[in-house]
């Protein structure tokens, strides 16, 4: 693929995730490798990577995001109410919406869950503006999915379980000062018509000088 179809194909993948499908974990290292040439503050590379395959491992996880995932859901208007003026925008959150509650249905049965995360010093995230610890980090998270494009694996960003960041760092072992930035369910995907997505125009996004 050229960048630019990389970049504006590079889809979030739910219900064609291939369940059924082991992914070796040298794609995933290799992904990873490839992530962690992402800038990150002081060039401290401060970042870890928790790689969870073990089914009961996996099961644990997935009961906690589908927690999240719930009381998110419960929570919200629906794409109806939220976008109410705009149908194409509210088909479009309502597809979002199926394909969302699909995987958190099926997390636990994603080959692999990666947990990207932080070294923070005392484990307390700083007062205001984070932009700087999570500059740190995020950047490398969407290289890895990009890679995992280009090597044929889908992915899906997804933070829900970070409502039960400590329960989830209990499952998996980590330690008090680091903190968790993600949960990316990864593996092979079905089907091959992934496309650019519609967005916002220009017009309304960008500013010039001054808002």
């Amino acid at each position: 693929m050229t960048p630019e179809e990389l970049l504006t194909t590079t889809r979030s993948v739910r219900k064609r995730l291939d369940l059924s499908r082991p992914v070796p974990n040298e794609l995933i290292e290799k992904a990873i490798d490839i992530a962690l040439q992402a800038p990150s503050g002081s060039n401290r590379q401060d970042w870890h990577w928790i790689v969870v395959t073990d089914e009961g491992q996996k099961a644990k996880l997935a009961e906690l995001y589908a927690k999240s995932f719930q009381a998110y859901r419960a929570s919200g208007p629906a794409p109806e109410q939220r976008y109410a003026d705009d149908a194409d925008r509210a088909a479009t959150q309502r597809r979002v919406a199926s394909s969302s509650e699909y995987l958190a249905e099926h997390m636990a049965e994603v080959p692999v869950l990666l947990v990207p995360a932080i070294h923070v010093p005392g484990g307390t995230l700083p007062e205001g503006n984070q932009a700087g610890l999570w500059g740190s980090i995020l950047p490398a998270v969407w290289s890895y999915m990009l890679a995992a494009r280009n090597l044929g694996l889908g992915t899906a960003w997804t933070s829900l379980h970070l409502v039960y960041e400590q329960q989830a760092a209990e499952v998996l072992g980590i330690p008090d000062h680091v903190r968790q930035a993600a949960l990316i369910p990864t593996a092979f995907y079905t089907g091959e018509t992934f496309k650019p997505a519609k967005r916002q125009p220009l017009s309304e996004v960008v500013h010039h000088d001054r808002w």
